[in-house]
C-alpha cells in the first residue's frame, strides 16, 4: 500500500470503443501522455494493473483512458466509480507540486512531535483532510489556514498546528 498513491477515480465509460473517463486531484491539466500502467482497487487493498494504450486530457480534473482489453463501452462500463492508484514514481511525475495531493506520504508534525504520515488526501470546498495512522487509528486531520503553519517539501514535512482535543479523539481507550 505505501508504493500506491489514490490520484481518483473512474467516473464513467466513454465513446463506443472502451474509454473511459479518470476524474483526478493531481492538481493540474495533464493528459497523462507516457503513462504505461494504472492499478485500479477491484476490492479493499487488491490493486490489478491495466496497460494504458492512449490517453487525452478531458479538462483540469478528468482524462480519457483506453486501457488495454477494454474494447466496447459495455466492458468499460464495468470499471466505473473504482479508485485509481499510481505508483510511487508515476504519481511524483504527474502530482503537481501545489496541490493538496502531493502531501502523500509526508509525516505529519503537531507541536514539534511527528503524529504520523499522510496516507490519503480527502479534498473538500473548504478544507482538506488528511488521513493519518494516529497510535494505530484512522485519524482526519483538517488542513486550512488555521491549523497548517508549513510544509516542508525537502524534509516531506507537514506542520500542523491541532486545537486541543482533536487528537484525543482518535487515541486508543486505556
Amino acid at each position: 500500500m505505501k508504493d500506491y498513491f489514490s490520484i481518483g477515480k473512474i467516473v464513467a465509460s466513454h465513446g463506443l470503443t472502451g474509454e473511459v473517463v479518470l476524474q483526478h486531484a493531481l492538481g493540474k491539466k495533464t493528459d497523462l501522455k507516457g503513462l504505461q500502467t494504472i492499478f485500479v482497487e477491484e476490492r479493499k487493498d487488491s490493486f490489478l494493473p491495466y496497460f494504458v494504450e492512449s490517453t487525452s486530457a478531458k479538462n483540469q480534473q478528468e482524462v480519457y483512458i483506453k486501457l488495454e482489453g477494454f474494447n466496447t463501452k459495455e466492458s468499460a462500463r464495468r470499471l466505473n466509480q473504482k479508485e485509481v492508484w499510481l505508483l510511487k514514481a508515476d504519481f511524483d511525475k504527474y502530482a503537481a507540486k501545489s496541490s493538496p495531493i502531493s502531501m502523500l506520504g509526508y509525516m505529519m508534525i503537531n507541536e514539534g512531535e511527528e503524529i504520523g504520515e499522510v496516507i490519503e488526501v480527502i479534498e473538500q470546498p473548504l478544507q482538506v483532510l488528511c488521513k493519518i495512522m494516529y497510535q494505530g487509528n484512522e485519524a482526519l486531520i483538517p488542513i486550512h489556514e488555521e491549523s497548517l503553519e508549513k510544509i516542508d517539501k525537502k524534509k516531506k514535512q507537514v506542520f500542523v498546528n491541532l486545537p486541543e482535543g482533536l487528537l484525543d479523539i482518535y487515541a486508543p481507550n486505556p
